[in-house]
């Protein structure tokens, strides 16, 4: 199997193993390096060109220009996650870690490879831009509250009024950025009716608005095809519990592992549905009855309320409290009999 070759992704170079001739380059992590790889490539396998599949470790925004390239020329690709990579180098029994070593070890990655986890990549340029601007959004949430905590600090301490002014300006300004960044996202999620309409089906929850949306929207078309549990990880809901003997029995908890904004963002949708949306107030106070803590049966119904999202985005469809209100009636009504 000598066309699957080796990448080993880095900020400014990519280590590639060619199994042909058993070559080990190394190029710059650029367009230009890439077409020269493409070259090299095309003089070694001539006719079997198309076979070639690049195997390569996500490595967030570094993999992103050879994943653009390999979209424009339709170059297969069989992207491993890091866990995976390291416990293959582990089997093989890898002692050394070098870039050289590493970009081999993803060329003989092969032997787990099933066809479909081989594909062309896809990227979605508006869906793209979302994330962007969710990205900055999250830096501007960030740094508001790291000014909201200097100007606490400052104002018990008694600074001087000229410093106070001055970051009551900066807050200021930035929640004007970011209800500009809200906007923008807004204007391209209109733009575009697929976007539109998932957006309309999710904020038919009652409870989920507009900043819920647009993050839950993000999350699921980063994702289109994760399931209910990879929704629930990549939300950082997923509960984890560490236990060992009869010396660690540490309560069970959020992992706390996934998009940490989505979480934020939700704690008031979460107030707000217990209180108006009777589907989600009867789930909560159920779990309330057998003696959950609060803040556990919280996030439990953010966790229900973001799966229902999913759901009703890749269905397409709307919420209908009915359906719920009916089923409940149709329970009862049995346990009458």
């Amino acid at each position: 199997m000598d066309n699957y070759i080796g990448i080993d992704v880095a900020k400014s170079t990519l280590q590639v193993y060619i199994p042909k001739n058993d070559l080990n380059i190394e190029i710059q992590n650029s367009l230009y390096g890439l077409k020269k790889l493409y070259n090299k490539l095309t003089k070694l396998y001539k006719k079997t060109l198309n076979d070639i599949v690049f195997v390569y470790e996500s490595t967030g925004s570094y993999s992103t220009i050879l994943e653009r390239y390999c979209q424009s020329n339709k170059i297969k690709c069989f992207k491993v996650g890091a866990y995976q990579s390291s416990s293959f180098s582990k089997v093989i029994k890898n002692r050394s870690k070098t870039d050289k070593i590493d970009a081999k070890m993803l060329s003989q990655m092969n032997i787990l490879v099933k066809e479909k986890d081989i594909k062309i990549p896809v990227r979605d340029d508006s869906a793209h831009q979302i994330r962007s601007l969710i990205k900055y959004y999250h830096s501007l949430i960030k740094e508001e509250g790291r000014f909201a905590n200097y100007l606490e600090a400052a104002t018990f301490n008694l600074e001087d009024k000229y410093v106070l002014k001055r970051v009551k300006n900066k807050i200021a300004n930035i929640q004007k950025e970011q209800l500009l960044i809200v906007e923008k996202a807004m204007n391209l999620i209109k733009s575009n009716d697929n976007y539109y309409e998932a957006y309309t089906n999710i904020t038919s929850i009652k409870g989920v608005g507009q900043k819920s949306a647009i993050i839950l929207l993000y999350l699921f078309l980063k994702y289109p095809n994760a399931s209910r549990q990879h929704i629930t990880a990549l939300s950082g809901l997923d509960p984890i519990q560490r236990s060992s003997g009869t010396s660690v029995n540490r309560k069970q908890r959020i992992s706390k592992q996934g998009l940490s904004l989505l979480r934020a963002i939700m704690y008031m949708p979460v107030l707000t549905t217990i209180q108006h949306n009777e589907e989600m107030r009867s789930f909560y106070n159920r779990l309330i009855e057998r003696g959950k803590p609060k803040m556990l049966a919280q996030m439990a119904v953010m966790r229900k309320m973001i799966l229902l999202a999913h759901s009703l985005y890749k269905n397409k469809k709307q919420y209908d409290s009915k359906r719920y209100l009916n089923f409940t009636q149709i329970k009862k009504e049995i346990e009458m009999e």
